[in-house]
């Protein structure tokens, strides 16, 4: 018989003095001759011969599902079980290693359940497909809709309820980690990020070394991290920082920049104290801090994800994913030189969401 080969010449096929299929080459230049080399002979697993191998094979993939589910209970113990408002060192270790322990459970045995209900029990024949055109005709779809009604009675779920309730129970678990993790990203801020330690007469200092700042000690295109004064007090020695003292400090700290005073855009002059204004560092994208200052352009870049803020354009978004401009903070002097906030963050700081009132 003939057949076409790759390329479109034809081939004649012949059979060796063993039954294999080969071919011998045409003018086309295709070699002279190679083998099929076919399929090796089926083995039959020890579940498709032996009904109580099978059944051992059934009850290892719901143990499997149910030391799943002992993961998502290790998990949420491990979260309430610890302080996290004030942890000491010991006490965020062994929590870290709960909830670790307990999120590795969970994933890994319900992917490794999967796996041993596929190697195991579900069907393990061989399918010969004939190639056919891309086009798909009413035939071909209904046949696809068959295999996928087919694979549903391989699975064999219908048959085994113990597995499927089992999974059934491990996948209804396994959300309620990131339910109560994930908590901690709110909830929704409301007011938090509106109110900061920065107010009328708060005075800066300069982070990290948290000294007092004069305005005149900032050099024309200079940049420097200021916190406010509160912060200067560090959590009581030999415990962990506070999480208020973290999160304030989070929240509060910004930049100041000297420009020239004839650079300083009309929208932040109101808050600008000569040459030197003073911006949000937390990152309106996703929080992060941004630190990086271009003296010639005057841009502010986040290095995380790269969002770009024009300084002469009051901090504008000009690159990006953040989706508006830093707040301002306004600046000015005390009574001995030192430089101070006139008034808190006209609006919240960092990323955007919900409550915020221009949104």
């Amino acid at each position: 018989m003939s057949r076409i080969a790759p390329g479109g010449a034809s081939q004649d096929e012949q059979s060796d003095a063993s039954g294999r299929t080969v071919a011998v080459a045409d003018a086309a230049g295709l070699p002279e001759r190679f083998e099929n080399p076919g399929l090796p002979e089926h083995r039959p697993r020890l579940a498709d011969i032996d009904r109580k191998a099978a059944r051992r094979a059934e009850l290892s993939v719901a143990v499997m599902f149910l030391l799943s589910m002992v993961g998502t209970v290790v998990t949420i113990v491990g979260y309430f079980a610890f302080r996290l408002d004030e942890p000491t060192s010991g006490e965020l270790a062994w929590s870290n290693r709960t909830i670790g322990l307990g999120l590795f459970l969970t994933i890994f045995f319900i992917g490794m359940g999967a796996v041993q209900w596929a190697k195991t029990l579900m069907p393990d024949h061989e399918q010969i497909e004939e190639r056919h055109s891309v086009e798909s005709t009413p035939e071909t779809k209904s046949a696809a809709a068959g295999i996928l009604r087919e694979g549903v009675d391989d699975s064999g779920i219908r048959r085994r309820p113990l597995i499927l309730g089992s999974l059934a129970g491990a996948l209804a678990l396994a959300p309620l980690p990131a339910l109560v993790l994930l908590k901690d990203l709110g909830p929704n801020p409301g007011n938090k990020l509106r109110e900061t330690l920065w107010g009328p007469g708060v005075r800066a200092i300069v982070d990290p070394t948290k000294t007092p700042l004069r305005p005149e000690e900032i050099q024309l295109g200079q940049i420097v991290h200021i916190l406010p004064e509160q912060l200067g007090i560090e959590p009581d020695e030999g415990r962990t920082e506070g999480l208020e003292y973290l999160n304030e400090k989070a929240k509060a700290a910004a930049i100041v920049i000297r420009l020239e005073e004839g650079e300083v855009p009309a929208a932040a002059r109101a808050g600008a104290y000569g040459g030197l204004v003073a911006y949000s560092k937390v990152c309106t994208h996703m929080g992060c801090s941004v630190a990086l200052y271009e003296q010639v352009t005057h841009h502010l870049l986040c290095p995380c994800h790269q969002s770009t803020f024009d300084v002469l354009d009051n901090c504008r978004v000009i690159f990006g994913p953040a989706a508006r401009a830093l707040p301002q903070l306004p600046v000015g002097v005390d009574d001995e030189g030192y430089l101070v906030a006139t008034e808190g963050f006209a609006e919240p700081v960092g990323p955007s969401f919900w409550e915020r009132g221009d949104t």
